[in-house]
């Protein structure tokens, strides 16, 4: 049994404990092995040292080199004891390495809290190796569970700790999607999967170049969603990596960011080899060194460039922050965390809010770049408006916007109906996805009875044509085949007039 070390009792490395007594006056406090300082009128004060420069980035795309200070991780002492309350609060008790994990901070700051807390009462030491002082196990005194109570109903938060506004800002101007290598051979490497017209290729390039907002319409079936994806695709694949934190802090306020959903992480092999060792397996502690000295600020995870994908049910609460009443916290919008990335709004003027207060509610983001975000306190904020934003719709573009809007859009492609060289090709491929036998009467016999007679042939028309030709073939138990009775069945569904 292991007595907690009071005011006038302490405890051995080993773990056991001892009470102190007149004849042991000259035996060490083990709290002065564990936060070495001086004690002066009743405050703590830590001992003087000189901090190393911050670790150069690891990784060339920006990466944020670790914090060495509490100062450099832009917390508050405040903040940082909050957190590590929080959480010994939900373990019980902790190892101070365990501590700094949690917290993804370096152990060095984590420290900065435990001396305070330890000094306030509110943390006790209950056991130890003499490997160093992230080796100590942690629990909470009364008064520290009392103020864990406390933290929780102010914020329910418990997790990587979160970065500061101003660092984010700073981030994204890193980041931005303006400016993106973009070369034909590159563009045309995302593009290999599809067919599309000649020269669409060199409308698109310049629009990604540019950073800004595209408009794509035209009439529905002839790939809209399916190139403004494929932008999505170039940028994810090609537009290299960005960094995104777990979570802002703006002023007394957390706003969780990273969304395992949305962001596609490129950096999991690298915390696997900090992931803790199986203390089943053996008695010593877990390896410690990653944790104590990290070359990057492991509060933010490595992504390829998000794609972000709205259809009709966008609305505008979507667009604002989400305040949790319960926990206290804060998840960010949509368009949040597509920055550095694509936000696709794909069947543009079919969402629930009507497009014109949409337009209104992005008029200003879009030519400044910057949007504004409200806290339940009514606080506005500034938040980077750093993505490629594109509208895909297949109504006319005067019936959704006016002027004023189509000016800030940079870029307007139409995406017409396909020639008929191109609807071959397009045959061809869906044939051969389906494995198919083409036969060149699929075409002609679609010309010849509806595209000629004046309906427009659409791009999608091949897939759903040859899908209705498997339903057929699979009902009857036969091969699919492009026969002429099967395509004039097929075609009868498929164009009839309701």
């Amino acid at each position: 049994m292991i007595d907690r070390p009071g005011e006038d009792e302490s405890q051995d490395a080993s773990g056991q404990g001892f009470r102190e007594n007149d004849k042991a006056n000259d035996l060490t406090d083990l709290y002065s092995d564990l936060f070495p300082g001086t004690q002066q009128d009743g405050e703590w004060k830590r001992p003087e040292k000189k901090v190393p420069a911050p670790a150069a980035a690891a990784q060339q795309d920006h990466a944020i080199p670790a914090p060495n200070t509490l100062d450099q991780s832009g917390l508050t002492l405040n903040q940082l004891c909050n957190l590590v309350l929080k959480q010994l609060y939900l373990q019980g008790s902790a190892l101070g390495i365990e501590i700094s994990r949690s917290a993804h901070l370096p152990f060095t700051i984590i420290d900065t809290a435990l001396v305070f807390l330890k000094d306030d009462k509110c943390i006790e030491v209950t056991s130890g190796n003499l490997i160093g002082r992230s080796s100590y196990r942690f629990n909470l005194t009364e008064l520290g569970r009392i103020r864990a109570r406390e933290a929780f109903e102010q914020c329910r938060y418990v997790g990587p700790a979160p970065v500061p506004l101003e660092a984010y800002v700073r981030q994204c101007a890193l980041q931005t999607v303006v400016g993106i290598d973009c070369t034909p051979e590159r563009l045309e490497a995302a593009f290999s999967d599809f067919i599309i017209r000649e020269g669409l290729l060199d409308e698109l390039g310049p629009a990604v170049c540019s950073g800004r907002s595209i408009f794509i319409y035209g009439p529905p079936g002839n790939g809209k969603t399916l190139i403004a994806k494929g932008l999505g695709r170039f940028l994810n694949r090609q537009g290299g990596e960005i960094y995104i934190p777990y979570a802002l802090q703006m002023e007394n306020s957390i706003i969780t960011l990273f969304d395992p959903t949305i962001h596609q992480t490129t950096d999991d092999l690298e915390l696997q080899d900090r992931a803790p060792t199986d203390l089943q397996k053996g008695s010593r502690i877990p390896e410690m060194k990653d944790w104590a000295k990290p070359e990057t600020d492991l509060r933010w995870r490595r992504i390829r460039r998000p794609v972000v994908i709205t259809g009709g049910e966008l609305n505008l609460e979507m667009l604002d922050l989400r305040y949790n009443k319960v926990s206290n916290f804060y998840t960010a919008p949509l368009h949040i965390k597509a920055n550095g990335g694509v936000f696709l709004i794909d069947d543009f003027g079919r969402q629930l809010v009507s497009p014109k207060d949409l337009l209104n509610r992005w008029i200003m983001p879009l030519e400044d770049r910057i949007d504004y975000l409200t806290l339940a306190t009514g606080k506005k904020f500034a938040v980077p408006f750093e993505q490629l934003i594109v509208f895909s719709t297949n109504l006319d573009p005067k019936e959704l916007v006016d002027e004023a809007f189509l000016r800030r859009i940079r870029h307007k492609i139409e995406i017409t109906a396909p020639s008929q060289d191109v609807f071959t090709e397009i045959a061809k491929l869906c044939c051969r996805q389906r494995e198919i036998a083409y036969d060149p009467v699929f075409v002609s016999y679609l010309y010849d009875t509806y595209y000629n007679q004046g309906k427009l042939p659409r791009s999608s028309d091949p897939r759903d044509l040859l899908e209705i030709i498997q339903s057929i073939c699979r009902f009857k138990g036969q091969k699919p085949i492009l026969s002429t009775q099967l395509i004039s069945e097929a075609a009868q569904r498929f164009f009839c007039q309701l």
